[in-house]
Order: structure tokens, then C-alpha cells, then sequence
């Protein structure tokens, strides 16, 4: 079932992610009503928290070129290549990159961030088997981006106190139109 992302500022954005303790139906079905959120607002991952469940579980799935379909730019999302990840942990960081990042729950802003350019990261599957994943490039960037979710944090914290403040006055004043909009309709 496709879910409501939460947007900016919304408060349950800022709160701190609990661990799963249970793998059960109830898991899968919050996973694969992530990924069908995720896939329809076309994202490439998702934190539970972005649907307003305060779970430490994410989704990534990194679309990939499809050779047969070359019209399609953007890659295809195939599900063999979905990582549900339940209670995440990065165990090794290291080199940097920046990226362009965007957001599903700040959408239409996109921002250049640093993160580790490599990383290890332990976490479950839906039934409760551990993994360990080394991550480079755009997937690196999409773990930690996800995992920031996951404490709390959105990706526009990591930028410098002046674009910061130059995006929340954006911000503020795109969600006002946006009401004023919405109120004359």
C-alpha cells in the first residue's frame, strides 16, 4: 500500500528511530508498503520513519541501465537489487565524496553534501538474518542518507550554516505559496 511520505519540518522527522525486535508479518508488510511508496514517488530509498513509523528499517534499491530499453534514462529498480535493511549499523567509513542529493520528504531541493565515499554496514533482512554490505560511490551515499533518517536528521543539516539558513527562508516561503494555493482551491 502506497503510504504518505512526511515532508519537512514535519516533527517525527527529528525523532530518533527504535530497534526492530520482532521479525514478523507485520515487518514485511511495512517493507513492501515501503517499497511500493518508495518506487511510486521514485525514490531510490526510503526510511520507515519518512512514513511515520519510528522503526530503524530502510529500503534502497539503486536503479541500474537497462541495455533492452535504452529510452529509459533513469535506469529500471529491480527487485533482486532491493536492500531492506532492519537495525543498520556502519561499522567502517572511509574517503570522501559530494554528491548532489535530494529527498523525498524536501522535494524539489537537491543539495551538495559530503559523505564517506566507502563504507561497511551490518544490518538484518526481513527475517532476521544478518548481512554485511561494503558500499561504494551512490550507494554509500544512499546508506547514510537513509541511516541519518534514522537518528533524526535530514540531509539539509549537513550543509553550512549560511545555506542552511538561505534554504530554510526558501522553504518557508515555497510552503506558504504552496498553502495559499491549496486554501483558494
Amino acid at each position: 500500500m502506497i503510504k504518505e511520505i512526511l515532508v519537512y519540518p514535519n516533527p517525527i522527522l527529528r525523532q530518533k528511530s527504535k530497534d526492530v525486535e520482532v521479525f514478523n508479518e507485520t515487518l514485511h508488510t511495512l517493507l513492501d508498503d515501503m517499497n511500493e511508496t518508495m518506487l511510486y514517488r521514485g525514490g531510490v530509498g526510503l526510511a520507515a520513519v519518512q512514513i511515520g513509523v519510528l522503526l530503524n528499517v530502510l529500503i534502497i534499491n539503486i536503479p541500474v541501465d537497462d541495455e533492452k530499453n535504452l529510452e529509459n534514462e533513469d535506469g529500471l529498480q529491480l527487485k533482486e537489487n532491493l536492500i531492506e535493511a532492519i537495525n543498520p549499523v556502519i561499522t567502517h567509513k572511509d574517503g570522501e565524496q559530494v554528491f548532489n542529493e535530494g529527498c523525498l520528504s524536501i522535494p524539489g531541493v537537491y543539495e551538495e553534501i559530503t559523505r564517506a565515499k566507502h563504507i561497511i554496514v551490518e544490518y538484518f533482512d526481513r527475517f532476521g538474518k544478518k548481512k554485511i554490505i561494503e558500499a561504494e560511490d551512490f550507494l554509500a551515499v544512499a546508506w547514510q542518507h537513509e541511516m541519518e533518517h534514522l537518528t533524526g536528521h535530514v540531509f539539509i543539516e549537513n550543509l553550512s550554516f549560511m545555506k542552511r539558513k538561505k534554504f530554510e527562508k526558501d522553504w518557508k516561503r515555497e510552503q506558504k505559496e504552496k498553502s495559499k494555493k491549496q486554501s483558494r482551491l
